[in-house]
């Protein structure tokens, strides 16, 4: 089903310069780890690299917590490439007034009078330079998700059918995903057409519901609480109780070598019994979609975060290929040994801007990001590169994903499948998380390990609201931390406003591949320009986060 796009991606590898071919590395990689507070004192280690690099649960088999204690970069990254990091952007940042941002941000750049611009222009009016293959048409992701959501979270078009793509509430990722570093964001999933099907072929709102239940205990590795539904209609035993009966949950149950295996419902049933679609815990099925806007931080009436009309980015993710656990931890395997044998090769990662990036675990990502206009552009084989690192051979993720294994369950506003613009994130506690033994808030763990709000250290607000003159984290805080996480995301209006103009700056220049992070002044202090051979973190031990289920 998804093999022809596979192929047409890998044949169309970029040939790019090493320096673009090493951008796979993210930026917060190169941030300095030891501060040294005065002249022969003993150096003050943070450790933000816990975040992504840690010990994996199979069939992510990356395994890379040993990355929190060095730099270990080939020769031809050393030199850090985002060099926008070392601009100063006040002066820049002055000459844009609040009232102009406010306008600007609130200016759709994707959607006009129920019309998607993207769409239109790249199926009516596709500008020669974005079509790679020359073949007159576009062959990427086309936008079709409205932003028009039900109260179940399903995205509707004007028409009032619905996209397939459905929103859900989740605990932002750490540091730079929060708004209080810069941006706002949101995320839909959308199941391929089998799993919106019933056995007749036929399209079912309460089987697409189901098989999103399934797909979130099995990422998840939870119980999924369900409105109570009827097992003989679907014919799968959701609630493990061993009988057709009436079901409120999905039970997580699956342990193949011990006999206990899981179904989906509907048409995706039948295909998973034909073995064309499949099932485990910790993946998707074939053909899962993911779409990530990203965009400025705006406010509401209240005074409470939420986002802007205007997108910075749009970000596409699409499973084309399923891998086993085995095919799984070979490729693993194979790349410990390729980094042995030869330290100083880069990933070759194939792919162009119309196609998508190929992730070498079975999915494909594509971005579109703002022109000098403002207009969204696909994004060149460079911007996309960034994107690769973090969704592929780092131990955080799960199937390449970091939002959805974060949404909120059953004791959410309903059930977590909401939009942003219809819920936000005010009251949702500090999850526990289990470290060296003991019980913390995930969220005020990264802050006792990297004693500050972001990778690069430069958010002073957090660090004022946060921590005392010890550095020590402040108990009071803590308390408010545990009991609504946005007391942490969230930035005053006068940080966001200079975060958002210094996000415009870069629009301007069009600097992307030099660097995306809002920023006023340069992050020398905090940041390497250039990292030496053999260079450790200073970080003595890595932190090991444990899942309280």
């Amino acid at each position: 089903m998804f093999f022809g796009l596979l192929v047409s991606i890998i044949a169309s590898a970029s040939t790019q310069p090493i320096d673009v071919l090493g951008r796979y590395i993210p930026p917060q990689c190169y941030t300095k780890t030891e501060h040294k507070v005065g002249i022969g004192q003993i150096a003050h280690v943070h450790n933000p690299c816990f975040a992504c690099h840690t010990q994996s649960l199979a069939p992510n088999f990356a395994d890379d917590a040993d990355l929190q204690l060095s730099y270990d970069f080939p020769a031809s990254m050393r030199r850090n490439p985002w060099s926008n990091l070392f601009k100063d952007r006040r002066p820049q940042i002055a000459k844009i007034s609040d009232q102009q941002i406010v306008s600007y941000i609130q200016q759709s750049n994707y959607q006009h009078q129920g019309k998607l611009l993207l769409d239109e222009k790249l199926t009516a009016h596709l500008p020669k330079a974005w079509d790679v293959n020359q073949d007159g048409r576009w062959n990427g992701y086309l936008p079709d998700a409205y932003f028009h959501f039900d109260n179940q979270g399903f995205d509707k078009a004007p028409n009032g059918k619905l996209t397939g793509w459905r929103a859900f509430g989740y605990r932002p990722f750490f540091g730079a995903f929060w708004p209080t570093n810069g941006s706002t964001d949101d995320v839909l999933i959308r199941l391929s057409t089998p799993f919106q099907q019933d056995e007749k072929g036929q399209f079912s709102l309460a089987v697409y519901k189901l098989n999103l239940a399934i797909v979130e205990a099995m990422i998840q590795r939870r119980d999924v609480a369900i409105s109570s539904v009827d097992e003989t209609l679907y014919g799968v035993d959701l609630n493990r109780n061993g009988k057709l009966d009436m079901a409120g949950k999905v039970v997580y149950r699956w342990a193949p070598l011990k006999g206990q295996n899981m179904s989906y419902v509907g048409q995706a049933k039948a295909l998973q019994q034909a073995g064309k679609v499949h099932l485990a815990a910790g993946l998707y099925p074939e053909g899962t979609e993911f779409l990530h806007t990203v965009r400025y931080i705006a406010f509401d009436k209240q005074g409470g975060v939420t986002l802007s009309a205007r997108m910075k980015e749009v970000r596409y993710a699409r499973k084309v290929a399923w891998n086993t656990y085995f095919q799984l931890r070979n490729a693993a395997m194979s790349e410990v040994k390729e980094a042995d044998d030869f330290p100083e090769r880069l990933r070759r990662v194939q792919g162009n801007e119309e196609t998508g990036l190929y992730n070498g675990q079975g999915w494909v990502y594509q971005g579109f990001i703002e022109d000098q206009q403002g207009a969204l552009r696909p994004q060149t084989y460079q911007e996309t590169l960034s994107c690769i690192g973090c969704h592929s051979g780092i131990g955080a993720t799960t199937d390449s994903s970091f939002a959805f294994p974060r949404k909120l369950g059953e004791t959410h506003f309903r059930q977590g499948w909401f939009h942003a613009s219809q819920h936000s994130l005010k009251n949702v506690v500090d999850k526990l998380v289990e470290v060296d033994g003991r019980q913390i808030g995930e969220f005020a763990n990264y802050l006792l390990q990297n004693h500050s709000g972001n990778e690069f250290r430069d958010n002073n607000e957090v660090e004022a609201k946060f921590f005392d003159k010890n550095g020590q984290l402040k108990p009071q805080a803590k308390k408010h931390l545990e009991k609504d996480i946005t007391y942490l995301l969230w930035p005053s209006q006068q940080r966001a406003m200079q975060l958002n103009k210094a996000y415009k700056v870069i629009v301007d220049e069009q600097s992307f591949a030099k660097g995306r992070d809002a920023h006023a002044a340069p992050l020398n202090q905090t940041v390497y320009d250039l990292v030496k051979a053999g260079k450790m973190t200073g970080v003595e031990k890595p932190v090991e986060v444990k899942v309280i289920k």
